[in-house]
């Protein structure tokens, strides 16, 4: 079924776990996670970014994953990933989606501010929650880009004054985590994370969890986290699936045939996130 995903993130923090938040670029990717989701009875966030958009056209993709929603016997959102400007984010809201994210956290404070308040009017007038982020979080993904030295946490009394500032749902917290793969094992800053929903009200959100140990993912799972996002080990698992498929298979040219591990791979590494962060089960 398709819903908000405030509705999930409050249930989530009222209850103590996490509802993966998944990346898609197509077909294959949202039958995996839709299918995960539905194996494991859980809540999840299907998130469509604004690159996914250019390149499965925003006319379709959405599209597809709407469908996929409805259909499901488990509660989906449709999540904007990092939007990068308000036209994307009207784009997605026409489009259907029921969860937005304006990522303006490389700014200064008072434009990152100025550009969620501009998106939570447009967004609440129409029922949809908003999620924001403060700080800067190491890595790459699609337009977002930061090096490990421009890289900052999130300031616990910032973030509290952000919330009240800005008028959003949702905060995604810089704590030590990061886009992509990590380069050592990453380390969380809990004592960050406890002071920050000490001060905060509304549901947190961990970016960049891919790579992530599990027991830090359920330590920050404890201490409040309420949406986690994963991209890249979906995408890794759907790579590499190919590729062993095709090395064994070199003359196969039927693509239902190519992406069937695929799919299979890509659904284990969603229902084993689900396991983690606690969520199944709850749908």
């Amino acid at each position: 079924m398709l819903v908000t995903s405030k509705e999930l993130l409050l249930d989530a923090q009222k209850h103590g776990y996490a509802v993966g938040a998944f990346n898609t670029n197509n077909l294959e990717i949202t039958h995996a996670i839709i299918k995960a989701a539905e194996a494991k009875k859980a809540p999840v966030l299907v998130q469509i970014s604004a690159g996914a958009l250019k390149y499965a056209g925003a006319d379709f993709l959405p599209m597809i994953v709407a469908q996929a929603a409805r259909l499901a016997s488990v509660p989906v959102a449709i999540h904007l990933d990092h939007g990068p400007d308000f036209k994307t984010v009207m784009l997605s809201l026409q489009k259907g989606f029921t969860s937005i994210m304006r990522d303006a956290s490389s700014l200064p404070y008072e434009g990152n501010v100025a550009e969620v308040r501009k998106v939570v009017e447009a967004c609440h007038a129409l029922g949809i929650p908003v999620e924001a982020e403060i700080g800067k979080l190491g890595g790459a993904e699609e337009h977002v880009v930061v090096s490990d030295r421009d890289a900052t946490m999130s300031d616990p009394d910032e973030c509290a004054r952000f919330v009240e500032d800005a008028g959003f749902d949702f905060l995604a917290v810089a704590i030590g985590n990061a886009h992509g793969f990590y380069k050592g094992e990453p380390k969380l800053d809990f004592t960050r994370l406890e002071e920050i929903r000490s001060k905060v009200s509304v549901p947190l959100v961990l970016h960049g969890a891919s790579g992530i140990p599990d027991h830090q993912i359920t330590r920050a799972v404890g201490l409040g986290i309420c949406k986690i996002n994963i991209d890249t080990e979906v995408r890794n698992a759907m790579i590499r699936a190919i590729q062993a498929y095709m090395a064994e298979n070199p003359d196969q040219i039927d693509p239902r045939k190519v992406f069937k591990p695929a799919i299979a791979a890509m659904q284990a590494v969603v229902e084993q996130k689900i396991e983690i962060f606690k969520s199944a089960g709850r749908a």
